[in-house]
């Protein structure tokens, strides 16, 4: 298969797993602010007494200032927690037949299955208490799979094979290390791989990634390891293979708006850059998605002539770029050209919502439309070897992932997948997302996405203002999922804003927000608040922020700078001191993340970071506050919650604190998210519901 998803500028970009930050110096910070809030100490269990009526949290959830949960609040929500939709994984090498995610009923997690026809049963593959969500089959017959697992989510990925007719899984890799499979040598049946190091012994015990390995392995063999090349520092990941085998692309991701395109020979290791070209004072993002079909240079993503990302090609003889999307005033957020090399399809970032283009490179790339293609905004297609078929998963507001496929022959779509819902609860009645655009505190505009609720509720609504992470990500058109009972059932209208420094609005856009432009991002808030006290249908007094990762931040700042205009705050995974976050991240992240924040190494930078960091300016937040934090967080770790919470507290500050001992940068796991969600609606009861 030969495709590729560009996200934040480049293939390189995809998330790179970490070990657990589990030190000496960490225990102890932890242990001091635990005494400071009043919070249990580390290890310490958060089960209590379960008496009938209330859901008691299970042994690994650490539950500080949330009232009990009663159970008849669990019965009423219950339908709107077992969405199941399905992603789509890989194609069988020979046969019609493909590998999807899904979470079985009853299962905690997503785990692999086969899926023989469409609409046919689902066969499991694997199990256990970590989703499973990407694999490989061995290229020439499908005899087994590769597929990679954490735990925990520490994002530190190992690399399995799983037998397909025992169901055995063979652990193929270094657990000391992270991994990531890349490609196949179909020649040889050798698989390529991704390895970073991480040095324990450094600064505070923080593991530092000194590099990133290629290596290669006979998957029958684990110890048939052989080191291809050692690449410096991060942020590399290996394309496509040339068909003769000797020649590889690689991507290099330096941050949101730069990456650079590589080839190596096989044989010696040796590469060179070529895009941008060697000397040239150009930047921008450049991404390699495969070789063309006939070997004569790459397809490869870039927005060198506009402020958009668009597909081109490199001609190998020329070092010339031909452009084929430049006509279209959007992101391409994704490409794949069937195997044939007769048709490339691009999912195409139309103001948030990704939409299916088609064009033949047999006619100078001209476009090509299909019919009957379902709405909702599609994925990045995947197209068979042997066979004229393309996968692609869509979602909409009405429904979460299901897959279908497009006959590139004939034009015939065929849905494989159909997702569950709760029989009482009728999808299909779902309202649409609806953009929405403001002006903020500079002229610029600003917009986002608006979930209303239904006719039945009357008067101002309140508002729920939900923050993406990144920052380099984007509020796309999509299912809302358990964010559908706050506006189906709650009457709440949700607002999912795309501030400063989000993807999908061109390169000037994105940098907006760096260095010491980070609060400009807050004040597009500031403005969305102005914005809402305008609106005949909203209740400006009833707003509660919220947000994951980056956008924990963002709602710990509003909380902060706008504590009398907002009701409470929610942060997830949020970073609540930009030069502790900086030094406790882990470290394949770090010089990434130094990009977008500041480097806090410089005493300017340093002092500017500590100055503007919600963990500073705590004594601002007068509205409570409510922290949810994974311990096993690779991303932001959970001293970083934990800081915010003993200063809050400290304050006074009403202060709800959710903490998982099996979760990383998000709860993954369902019983720990229906939880968090059945804490969500009481902390709403207690802010914007009264």
């Amino acid at each position: 298969m030969q495709s590729s998803t560009f996200s934040n500028g480049t293939q390189a970009s995809r998330p790179t797993p970490r070990p657990w930050l589990r030190t000496v110096a960490a225990l102890g910070l932890s242990a001091v602010l635990a005494a400071c809030a009043g919070l249990q100490p580390p290890g310490a269990t958060s089960r209590g007494p379960d008496p009938a009526g209330v859901i008691a949290p299970n042994a690994n959830l650490l539950v500080q200032g949330i009232p009990p949960i009663p159970a008849s609040l669990a019965a009423q929500v219950d339908k709107y927690t077992d969405f199941r939709g399905h992603g789509f994984v890989t194609w069988h090498p020979t046969k019609p037949e493909m590998i999807v995610t899904h979470r079985a009923p009853g299962s905690s997690v997503t785990h692999l299955f086969r899926l023989a026809q469409p609409l046919g049963r689902l066969e499991p593959l694997t199990e256990g208490p970590d989703p499973v969500s990407s694999a490989h089959y061995e290229p020439k017959e499908g005899r087994f799979l590769i597929y990679a697992r954490a735990t925990g989510g520490n994002e530190v990925s190992q690399l399995y094979r799983l037998d397909l007719p025992s169901r055995q899984s063979t652990l193929l890799t270094n657990p000391d290390e992270r991994h990531a499979f890349e490609t196949w040598f179909s020649k040889s049946g050798r698989f390529l791989f991704s390895s970073v190091p991480l040095d324990r012994t450094a600064r505070g015990g923080t593991r530092t990634a000194v590099s990133t390995v290629l290596r290669t392995m006979d998957p029958m063999d684990p110890s048939s390891v052989k080191t291809l090349a050692e690449l410096p520092g991060t942020g590399w990941n290996a394309g496509t293979l040339s068909k003769d085998e000797k020649t590889l692309t690689i991507n290099r991701y330096i941050s949101a708006n730069e990456s650079q395109v590589w080839l190596m020979d096989v044989d010696t290791g040796q590469r060179r850059q070529v895009l941008p070209e060697p000397g040239s004072t150009v930047r921008g993002v450049h991404a390699v998605s495969r070789f063309l079909p006939d070997g004569s240079g790459l397809l490869v993503a870039t927005d060198r002539f506009g402020e958009f990302r668009e597909l081109a090609t490199f001609d190998f003889k020329t070092s010339a770029l031909k452009r084929i999307t430049g006509h279209i005033p959007w992101d391409v957020a994704g490409a794949a050209m069937s195997y044939d090399g007769k048709l490339l399809a691009a999912a195409v970032n139309v103001d948030g919502k990704d939409e299916p283009r088609f064009f033949d490179p047999t006619h100078d790339w001209a476009e090509r439309s299909f019919k009957g293609l379902p709405d909702g905004s599609v994925g990045a297609m995947r197209f068979h070897k042997k066979q004229a078929l393309a996968a692609f998963g869509v979602n909409s507001a009405k429904g979460p992932g299901q897959i279908y496929t497009l006959d590139a022959g004939s034009g015939k779509v065929t849905q494989w997948t159909k997702a569950y819902a709760h029989p009482e609860l009728d999808v299909a009645s779902f309202g649409e997302q609806q953009i929405i655009r403001w002006k903020s505190f500079d002229g610029r505009t600003i917009s986002g996405l608006i979930s209303r609720p239904p006719a039945k509720f009357s008067g101002k609504r309140p508002v729920l203002i939900n923050i993406h992470g990144g920052p380099e990500a984007q509020a796309k058109v999509g299912f809302l999922a358990r964010n559908q009972y706050y506006v189906q059932e709650l009457g709440i209208t949700l607002i999912q804003p795309n501030v400063r420094g989000s993807t999908g609005y061109g390169k000037t856009f994105v940098a907006l927000d760096n260095g010491r432009l980070r609060e400009d991002s807050v004040k597009d808030i500031g403005a969305l608040l102005d914005w809402i006290a305008q609106q005949p249908d909203l209740d400006a007094s009833r707003v509660l922020v919220t947000g994951g990762s980056y956008g924990g931040y963002m709602s710990l700042a509003v909380a902060t700078h706008y504590a009398d205009r907002i009701a409470g705050n929610i942060d997830v995974v949020g970073i609540s001191h930009f030069v502790t976050f900086l030094e406790t991240t882990e470290s394949y992240r770090r010089d990434l993340r130094r990009v977008e924040y500041g480097d806090e190494r410089d005493p300017a930078m340093r002092e500017f970071l500590h100055n503007i960091s919600p963990l500073t300016n705590a004594h601002k937040i007068r509205k409570p506050m409510f922290v949810v934090q994974g311990k096993n967080d690779p991303r932001v770790p959970w001293t970083e919650a934990e800081q915010i919470v003993a200063k809050a507290r400290a304050n006074g500050t009403p202060v709800w604190y959710l903490r998982a001992e099996n979760e990383g940068h998000g709860f993954a796991r369902k019983e720990n998210a229906d939880f968090q969600f059945y804490s969500t609606i009481l902390f709403m009861r207690e802010t914007i519901l009264k």
